[in-house]
């Protein structure tokens, strides 16, 4: 890992770094986004050495936000999004902070941020990803019926290949069922499936369990010729 793998707009930041210093916390930041899925805890700790390096860095602080994120330690990433963003001043984080309040048990807080001015600046997918949390704060307070009202929108019907048609179908598709709504969750699942290609939700798994299908590993040696 030489640190060159490092998105180009992250390296423009670390320019104003010492040469050294800066391919160091590159390193870092590179481990802790490859590590970010499969390993959160250790993406964690890299993530805390870039910091220890660099804390002036707006990238350094986001990357810490969402390995904080990662591993459930809420109040530490809203700490450092909120950073990031001051050094920054992009509204990008703020679906992210909303869902950190969510973590630390203000879903109250949560519904605010969807109504302030900075969720109008956000690109669509920021904007899907506020509605996402909004509708998980209504759940969170036990609002299910005013959790699916939040879901539904226009961009639930987009012809857009972006992953966030998916996710938001998805939620919607799950909002319903947990009202009891079997019928239209299972269309819904099945739309997020038309707009899955990526593969990001786990909705062929939620058909499946609708329509009563189990599947077994069939070289599951404790499995008798029956099953």
């Amino acid at each position: 890992m030489t640190g060159a793998e490092i998105d180009p707009s992250v390296r423009q930041e670390l320019m104003s770094l010492p040469k050294t210093l800066a391919t160091d916390v590159a390193r870092n930041l590179v481990m802790c986004a490859q590590l970010l899925d499969e390993d959160p805890e250790r993406a964690y700790a890299y993530s805390r050495v870039a910091l220890r390096l660099a804390s002036r860095v707006a990238a350094v602080r986001e990357a810490a936000g969402f390995a904080s994120y990662a591993v459930e330690k809420y109040a530490e990433a809203l700490a450092e999004f909120r950073a990031a963003r001051r050094m920054s001043g992009a509204d990008h984080l703020w679906p992210v902070m909303a869902d950190c309040e969510r973590g630390l048990g203000r879903p109250e807080r949560a519904l605010a941020m969807a109504g302030e001015p900075e969720v109008r600046r956000l690109d669509k997918a920021g904007q899907v990803e506020m509605r996402l949390v909004a509708a998980g704060a209504r759940r969170d307070m036990g609002e299910a019926e005013a959790a699916v009202v939040t879901l539904q929108s226009p961009e639930l019907n987009s012809s857009s290949t972006q992953p966030w048609v998916a996710r938001l179908r998805y939620a919607y598709a799950d909002a319903l069922l947990a009202l009891g709504r079997e019928a239209e969750a299972r269309d819904w699942f099945a739309k997020t499936l038309d707009a899955d290609s990526g593969g990001i939700t786990n909705a062929s798994d939620r058909l499946a369990e609708l329509d009563g299908v189990e599947f077994v590993d069939a070289l599951d040696p404790e499995l008798g010729e029956e099953d």
